[in-house]
């Protein structure tokens, strides 16, 4: 019953440094995100790219949820007409990922399992 009364657990706090070192340990090549990026450049958490053999992402960190619920809005806000930003743009607690295409599932897997908190 106590349990109950503490409700479900919060949304998942990823820290980049552990999360970049995972990236480079499984030798991934990961670099700062491009300049023109202004919305990982703003991230509090701060931000890297992963390249992902035939793709990349970029994963942003915010230093709480609704941070990183304002970069993911203004990533949404500002993209292309031309592109489905839904498609790319992938939020998982307080990381944000924009992706350069359609993930795979194993790229999402890839991805998933190297955000640590």
């Amino acid at each position: 019953m106590l349990l109950a009364a503490c409700g479900p657990p919060g949304p998942k706090i990823y820290n980049e440094a552990k999360s970049r070192a995972c990236f480079v340990a499984c030798d991934f090549k990961v670099t700062a995100p491009p300049a023109t990026d202004f919305v990982a450049s703003t991230a509090l958490g701060g931000s890297f790219r992963v390249h992902l053999h035939n793709n990349f992402v970029t994963v942003s960190f915010g230093k709480d949820v609704a941070n990183a619920q304002n970069l993911d809005d203004v990533y949404t806000s500002v993209h292309a007409t031309n592109v489905g930003i839904e498609d790319v743009l992938r939020m998982d607690g307080n990381a944000v990922m924009l992706w350069h295409a359609h993930p795979t599932d194993t790229q999402l897997g890839v991805v998933q399992g190297c955000l640590k908190t």
